[in-house]
Parts: structure tokens; C-alpha cells; sequence
């Protein structure tokens, strides 16, 4: 029994850490802009494998992954000293959605609209805390706005790009993720999605 536990502990690490990996690439496929009032916005697809983190993984080990992964490329570029803060927002991502679909749909988390549920709140969230990080850290300490009316205009600037990437997220994570359940139910892997 504790054998069996260990194994299934080890696939799942190994699993968070493949995870991790492909997040971390992902978010070099992005399209970077500048924003009017100072900054950059990213058109990315690395929000469809934050989501998958979690639809495969579970919520904490998708929060890793998705986080980790982010993190890790944020210290790659010139978004490194936001990168702990990345840590939590893009591991929101996978802990919403390995939530929303692990402990509200987990008897059927294996169908599209299941997923499309959990990818759909995963994204809202983002684009929430998102917003709020854009207009206290991006707005107010990183640019020096002193008034709220600037920081809100940095928010309204980065809305397409924001809403671009969480319905990406939305259409494709839930394609990939009941391909990939199927495909690690096919070989035996599915002790990775039991929580």
C-alpha cells in the first residue's frame, strides 16, 4: 500500500513538473504590445496550459504548475521582478480551475462542459486579480500614478488583450483537456487525476 502511494506521489510530481515545463515555454508564445499610459500587454497562449494545469493535475499541483511555470518566465525577460506575483496570479489560474472541476464536477470531470465550467471561472478570476494587480502595481507603484482615473485607464488599456486570452483559454483548454484525459485513461495513467 505505501509502495503503491509512493509510486502514485512520484507520477504525480512528475507529471506537475512536465507541467511546469510546458507552461514555461508556452509563454514564449506570446505577441507583446505596448499599452498607451506606459507598460506592455501580451496576447499569449500560456493562459490555455495555466488552465490545463489544473483540469489534469488537481488544483494544488495545477497551482504549481501554472504558477511555477510562469514565474520561471517572468525571470527570463524584463517581467522579472514581478515574477512572485505572477507565481500567484497564473497559479490562481490552475487552483480555480482544478477546484471548480475536481470538487464540483468530479464524478463527470472528464466531459467538455465540465471543463469548459472550471476553464470559464479560471479565467474570470484572472481577469479580476489581474485588473487589481495592473492597478495597484502597475498603476500606482511601478508607473507613480497618483490618480485613480490613470490607473483605471491602464486597466481599460490592457482589457483586449486580457479578454482575448481568457476566451482562448475558454475554447481550447477544455479541447486539450478531454483529448489528454482520454489519452492517460487509455495509458493507465489515470491515477494522475484522482485527487
Amino acid at each position: 500500500m505505501k509502495q503503491n502511494h509512493s509510486h502514485q506521489l512520484l507520477l504525480k510530481l512528475t507529471a506537475t513538473a512536465m507541467m511546469t515545463a510546458i507552461v514555461f515555454v508556452g509563454n514564449f508564445l506570446r505577441v507583446t504590445m505596448p499599452v498607451p499610459l506606459g507598460g506592455v500587454t501580451s496576447f499569449t497562449l500560456a493562459n490555455i496550459l495555466c488552465a490545463l494545469s489544473g483540469i489534469l493535475l488537481g488544483p494544488w499541483h495545477g497551482f504549481l504548475a501554472a504558477g511555477l511555470g510562469s514565474f520561471f518566465y517572468d525571470l527570463t525577460g524584463i517581467w522579472a521582478k514581478e515574477a512572485p506575483i505572477t507565481l500567484c496570479t497564473k497559479g490562481m489560474y490552475g487552483l480555480v480551475a482544478g477546484l471548480v472541476l475536481y470538487y464540483l464536477f468530479k464524478n463527470r470531470k472528464e466531459k467538455y462542459g465540465p471543463q469548459l465550467a472550471a476553464t470559464t471561472c479560471a479565467a474570470i478570476g484572472y481577469m479580476v486579480v489581474y485588473s487589481i494587480k495592473t492597478y495597484f502595481y502597475n498603476g500606482m507603484i511601478e508607473n507613480h500614478f497618483t490618480e485613480p482615473i490613470q490607473c483605471w485607464a491602464l486597466i481599460v488599456s490592457k482589457i483586449p488583450a486580457t479578454i482575448t486570452n481568457g476566451v482562448i483559454a475558454m475554447i481550447f483548454a477544455p479541447i486539450l483537456g478531454v483529448a489528454l484525459m482520454k489519452a492517460m485513461k487509455s495509458a493507465h495513467l489515470e491515477k494522475l487525476l484522482v485527487q
